[in-house]
């Protein structure tokens, strides 16, 4: 989202506000009630506190004399603002039948009704910023609901889609290539340009040897042989706790793979509900885990890039573009040339060799705000590239996601590196 001006952050805040509604629509009041694993949050509550957002930090802060719209909603709908106030446990989200959808689109509009009449003012720096930040942060809320919603429709025993549709007929993946970089003194980091994160700063050298990448990321047709080769009953392909996690878990595919009673073919459950593998063979593997993803790699004989090395990558691709939200395919599709280094942006958010780590000089957000990002740098693993449900708008090369390593149920695949 780059430098806006009044008129245009006014604009902006209504599209992004408006496009939350509209991933919302095909659900139903039940559906917006589900929370079925841990990772997750029902839709009601993302609507929810993605207004608390603004509510708490651009009109409490800003706007004199304001009265809160529910005086609860204040620790209700916060996730981890400690500075602000206490929270429920997000386990319980699930728990709050009340309010009802009805009161929190009603919430909703009045926020959205003085944040328009705010945004129409003098508006100091500071508060601009904040929306700036407030429209990311609904952003990332987007691609949350149609995660969450996926794994909850997995979860119900109907399986239903969350819209319908289908796929093209697959073609074969086309073999992949391997695409050259010289390393060296490099610098990776935001460029200040435009909005960023704060995980995302400072700007900083960082010395790389040459390195090589996979033109696409690993498709289903490929990942279905390390399946079929033992690679979950390997145990010298995993990491210590991967393995362990596999065992505890009894994973031995991806999550939303299931074998087809009778035939035993494979079946893979998507946002438009189940579809045979063999029509996305050669589409980018998806909902695998860092452990996954690093067994795959061990198996293949390569290894997982760090994340300097893919940014270095996709800051030479231009502008993001690519299978991602506003194409609404909601699944990872086929690439189309793969003799070039492509789909670094969209489809399936790609694990990276690197831990989530403060960069050099890294320093959070003043207030309660610096909770956002920096206090969990700690057992976390780092993504890159965005994914089908990531915004176009939200995503650039220095856009560091994270995730613990056992996690799954996000648009997550891989991509191979080797020196």
């Amino acid at each position: 989202m780059s430098v806006l001006t009044t008129t245009a952050l006014a604009e902006t805040y209504a599209t992004v506000r408006r496009r939350s509604l509209q991933l919302s629509a095909p659900l139903t009041p039940e559906d917006m009630m589900v929370q079925s694993c841990a990772d997750a949050s029902p839709a009601k509550w993302h609507l929810a506190h993605t207004t608390w957002f603004f509510e708490t930090f651009i009109l409490r802060e800003f706007v004199r004399g304001y009265r809160p719209f529910h005086p609860d909603f204040v620790w209700l709908f916060n996730s981890y603002y400690n500075a602000v106030s206490a929270q429920p446990e997000k386990k319980l989200r699930a728990s709050f039948s009340r309010p009802s959808a009805a009161e929190i689109l009603a919430y909703r509009q009045a926020v959205d009704a003085l944040v328009d009449e705010f945004l129409a003012g003098d508006i100091p720096g500071d508060a601009r910023d904040r929306v700036i930040l407030g429209l990311n942060h609904e952003q990332q809320h987007q691609e949350l609901l149609l995660t969450d919603i996926k794994h909850a429709f997995w979860s119900n025993p109907l399986h239903p889609a969350y819209v319908p549709g289908s796929f093209a007929e697959d073609t074969p993946a086309i073999p992949s290539c391997w695409v050259d970089f010289p390393g060296g003194l490099v610098e990776i980091g935001h460029d200040g340009s435009s909005f960023c994160f704060d995980n995302e700063t400072p700007r900083h050298k960082v010395f790389l040897e040459p390195f090589r990448l996979a033109a696409r990321p690993v498709s289903c047709s490929e990942y279905l042989d390390f399946i079929e080769d033992g690679g979950y009953s390997r145990p010298e392909l995993w990491l210590s706790e991967g393995w362990a996690t596999v065992k505890s878990e009894g994973w031995d595919a991806p999550l939303y793979w299931r074998r087809e009673a009778g035939s035993g073919g494979w079946q893979v459950f998507t946002l438009h509900g189940f579809t045979p593998l063999e029509g996305l063979g050669s589409s980018p593997v998806c909902h695998i885990s860092y452990f996954e993803a690093d067994a795959y790699a061990r198996w293949a004989g390569h290894r997982l890039p760090a994340e300097a090395e893919w940014e270095i990558a996709a800051a030479g691709a231009g502008k993001p573009s690519g299978n991602l939200l506003e194409t609404e395919n909601l699944h990872p599709a086929p690439g189309a040339n793969a003799s070039q280094l492509e789909q670094l942006f969209g489809d399936v958010w790609e694990w990276t060799a690197s831990a989530y780590l403060p960069y050099p000089g890294f320093a959070p957000l003043p207030g309660a705000l610096g909770e956002y990002n920096g206090k969990f740098m700690c057992n976390q693993m780092v993504l890159r590239g965005g994914s089908v449900a990531t915004p176009a708008s939200h995503i650039r090369a220095s856009y560091r996601n994270f995730f613990p390593p056992a996690t799954r149920w996000q648009f997550s695949g891989v991509r191979l590196a080797e020196r």
